[in-house]
């Protein structure tokens, strides 16, 4: 192979390698909803399990809420008994007041007190979170503007795609969110509201669990309140 021909197959390479990496953020949350199953009825806790005396539904959402009188003293979960996912696309919409931080775990495993362990879509009021991935015993996985690619040895390797601050803005305040998250094979993605928040391929055996449980999280500390509804999936 001549120069001229080993940079042309070079090139090739590298644009097959941006598309297999970006081909997934071009679908939108606004696109078709074939395929999608309700993982919530809308009415009651049927198909999810948690903490006696947390979680409720009321007006069409599943709510837990902390108060003065009933602070959460240790976060726990409502953990979805419908399947544990490994390829899926999932697609809920949420609402969080007072000073909330909350979640929604995917590809997890549960844990005694019903708590979970594994990678978790997060969400704070303080807009610190919010789009991020976290993931138990490595913190952030991701933050909200970067793209990652973590090796085996649990190596990091950072890509920014656009600012945090930028990418904050398309978040509602007091008011209802669309959560997307898209898990297929080691790559993940997250979009609030149709905008990209972030993006991983996982290749750290230990942390990058294949499929696992759905959960929703009740964190501990100040008074706060979450709710979600018209929670859905389709797997791959």
């Amino acid at each position: 192979m001549n120069n001229k021909s080993l940079r042309l197959a070079c090139g090739l390479a590298a644009v097959m390698i941006g598309l297999a990496w970006t081909s997934p953020t071009r679908l939108r949350a606004d696109e078709t909803e074939d395929g999608f199953v309700p993982m919530f009825n809308g009415q009651d806790l049927t198909g999810w399990e948690g903490l006696a005396g947390w979680w409720e539904v009321r007006e069409g959402a599943i709510v837990a809420e902390s108060t003065p009188e009933k602070p959460c003293q240790r976060s726990h979960y409502l953990y979805w008994t419908g399947g544990q996912p490994a390829d899926f696309e999932m697609r809920c919409l949420y609402r969080i007041a007072g000073q909330a931080n909350t979640g929604i775990q995917f590809r997890s495993k549960p844990r005694p007190n019903w708590d979970t362990w594994g990678y978790q879509a997060d969400i704070d009021t303080a807009g610190a979170y919010t789009g991020c991935l976290y993931q138990h015993e490595r913190g952030l996985v991701a933050e909200r503007g970067q793209r990652v690619v973590i090796d085996q040895a649990g190596q990091k390797t950072i890509t920014v795609f656009a600012t945090s601050a930028e990418l904050l803005k398309a978040v509602k305040v007091d008011d209802w969110n669309e959560y997307r998250i898209l898990a297929k094979g080691r790559r993940l993605a997250l979009w609030i509201n149709g905008t990209l928040m972030c993006e991983v391929e996982d290749h750290e055996e230990k942390f990058a669990l294949p499929q696992g449980l759905v959960a929703l999280q009740m964190h501990q500390g100040p008074p706060m309140k979450v709710e979600f509804k018209k929670l859905r999936i389709r797997t791959f």
